[in-house]
């Protein structure tokens, strides 16, 4: 699984928290920004991205529970359990408060986040991705380019029929879910569907979406205090940019965002120069 490191500032490095392994990189030096991944992805969604980061920051680029190199539990794949990981790591690397960007599954990670443990974050940027719980949410889950939710939720089919065909099945979801194509090569897809079918990732991938339900309880409960951090909320104009800051005045006080232009879902790899532009003006 070839993951080369975005600059020569980052390295590799690996924790227990809570009990289970988390693999991350770290690089910079500064107030630190927290990259969470979403499906089908890991922290190298975010190399394009973290080299320009990492000047006057100290960013870590984290592989969720269920992917990547990290650990590979039989639970705890809703979405507080993992921002606990977050929590857990911060405090062990002896960072925070820190800024939480998230997109996709990710994105949902960073809500909890940030509306859990608010001492632990200094504001919040999400990318394309609905909050389970919110109306938006209802709304994206009943739109048909949404199919997969449903189909990954499903209890070990999804496991049966993409062992061995990981690399298809990714190639068509990434691609089909992208303005440009062309933004991913042939090795960085087959750099996804091989974390994917490390033994344990597919399962653990699955049970994101499985908790979903789990999730959506918990934040109807969370989204009765709106968040007071500053909030980026952003979405690909070809995707969910246009709802990304209606959702987010419901969950929080101080909103900025919209939709970033020419760009699917895969914001960081599609347009990574637009979204560092982006972080560095809301980050200052």
């Amino acid at each position: 699984m070839t993951q080369s490191l975005p600059h020569a500032t980052y390295r590799h490095a690996v924790a227990t928290v809570g009990g289970i392994r988390v693999h991350y990189v770290i690089g910079g030096a500064g107030p630190p920004v927290v990259l969470l991944h979403g499906f089908p992805q890991t922290w190298y969604a975010w190399r394009k991205v973290m080299p320009g980061l990492a000047a006057g920051r100290t960013v870590l680029a984290i592989d969720l529970r269920g992917a990547g190199l990290s650990g590979k539990p039989h639970g705890g794949y809703d979405k507080a359990t993992m921002a606990e990981d977050v929590r857990g790591l911060l405090a062990q690397l002896g960072l925070g408060p820190a800024a939480i960007v998230g997109h996709d599954i990710g994105g949902m990670v960073a809500y909890a986040c940030a509306a859990m443990f608010p001492d632990a974050c200094s504001s919040l940027v999400l990318l394309d991705v609905p909050v389970p719980g919110t109306r938006e949410w209802d709304e994206v889950a009943r739109d048909p380019r949404a199919w997969h939710v449903a189909f990954h939720m499903q209890r070990d089919t999804p496991e049966m029929l993409l062992r061995d065909r990981e690399l298809p099945y990714i190639s068509a979801f990434i691609l089909d879910r992208a303005a440009d194509p062309g933004a991913f090569s042939g090795e960085d897809l087959k750099v996804y569907a091989d974390a994917l079918a490390l033994p344990g990732n597919t399962r653990g991938a699955m049970e994101w979406y499985r908790a979903l339900p789990q999730d959506a309880e918990r934040n109807r409960a969370l989204m009765q205090r709106k968040l007071a951090l500053p909030t980026l909320a952003l979405g690909g104009d070809g995707r969910w940019g246009a709802l990304m800051p209606v959702m987010m005045r419901s969950l929080a006080d101080h909103v900025a965002g919209g939709p970033v232009r020419a760009c699917g879902h895969w914001i960081a790899e599609e347009q990574p120069q637009a979204l560092l532009g982006e972080l560095q003006r809301f980050l200052g």
